[in-house]
């Protein structure tokens, strides 16, 4: 497992029961997690502290519920990257802590290159991958289906002072964009991926995971450069065994170029237990360069 140990501003501080307690910066909340299914004891009575508890709805979906005066957003750093942080529907917070491993990644191989690297950001969400590639001297384009996930991408730029790097903000379906991108004859050097299990496009389009991702990374195989560094899928699907990524890895990208392949879970440490919270999967293509 790699696990995402370099944060000062936020900390994964208690599981039980099912939810998880965290400090964002100065704000502490306490969220569902239905992988927690140990029992540590009651955390909203064992923490004072706490700003805001999302109660999940039998129903679907849920509410905040605040119980100290919350910010409608604030800012935390990692590293020389700065996020806006806010409450949103269905627990999130705009930023997934344990991807710190992925764009540490991605900076070093950009880095290491010594050339200009052009990458694409998928399924892009908030843009912490972007902001990542674009501080380490990459171009980006930043793709997601949500005009509100790439506004807020732009405020994650702005806030992380890379106004002024190559970047270029799309809304649109993936699969129909990276189509596009094959017949225009445009070329990464570096792809990452964060697809849900299911979503819907810009224009209503289904996204199935199980039935669209080899199709997606097999279209991707042929916008990459002829020397790409990177090509990373990152899974949040409990369904979904690590070593299917791998294979579609293999499969598509492991069949056209000579690199390393590997699949891990990424993690975050609780502090207080010292165990571990996994916190998805993570496939990497990497090159030999």
């Amino acid at each position: 497992m790699i696990i995402a140990n370099e944060w000062k501003d936020y900390e994964l501080i208690d599981c039980s029961n099912g939810e998880k307690l965290e400090r964002w910066g100065n704000i502490i909340l306490l969220r569902p997690d239905p992988q927690i299914i140990w029992d540590s004891g009651n955390l909203r009575e064992q923490n004072n502290n706490i700003n805001a508890h999302y109660h999940r709805s039998n129903k679907g979906g849920g509410n905040w519920e605040n119980l100290k005066k919350t910010p409608e957003s604030w800012k935390i750093k990692y590293k020389d990257l700065t996020f806006n942080i806010k409450q949103m529907g269905f627990k999130h917070t705009g930023l997934f802590p344990e991807q710190a491993v992925n764009w540490d990644f991605m900076s070093q191989k950009i880095k290491e290159s010594n050339r200009n690297i052009k990458v694409l950001n998928l399924f892009a969400y908030t843009g912490g991958a972007t902001c990542a590639c674009l501080k380490a001297g990459a171009s980006v384009v930043h793709v997601d289906s949500s005009k509100g996930m790439v506004e807020w991408a732009k405020e994650n730029v702005k806030s992380s002072n890379l106004s002024d790097k190559p970047v270029r903000f799309i809304v649109d379906d993936v699969i129909k964009f990276v189509n596009r991108e094959i017949r225009r004859g445009n070329k990464y050097d570096g792809i990452v991926m964060d697809p849900p299990s299911y979503g819907r496009g810009a224009n209503n389009e289904v996204w199935d995971i199980e039935k669209d991702l080899y199709k997606l990374v097999e279209l991707c195989s042929n916008i990459l450069s002829d020397n790409p560094i990177f090509f990373i899928i990152n899974s949040y699907s409990t369904g979904l065994s690590k070593e299917i990524f791998k294979n579609v890895l293999e499969l598509t990208i492991g069949k056209k170029y000579k690199g390393k392949i590997y699949s891990e879970e990424i993690g975050l440490k609780i502090q207080k237990s010292n165990l571990v919270l996994p916190c998805g999967i993570c496939s990497r293509f990497e090159s030999n360069e």
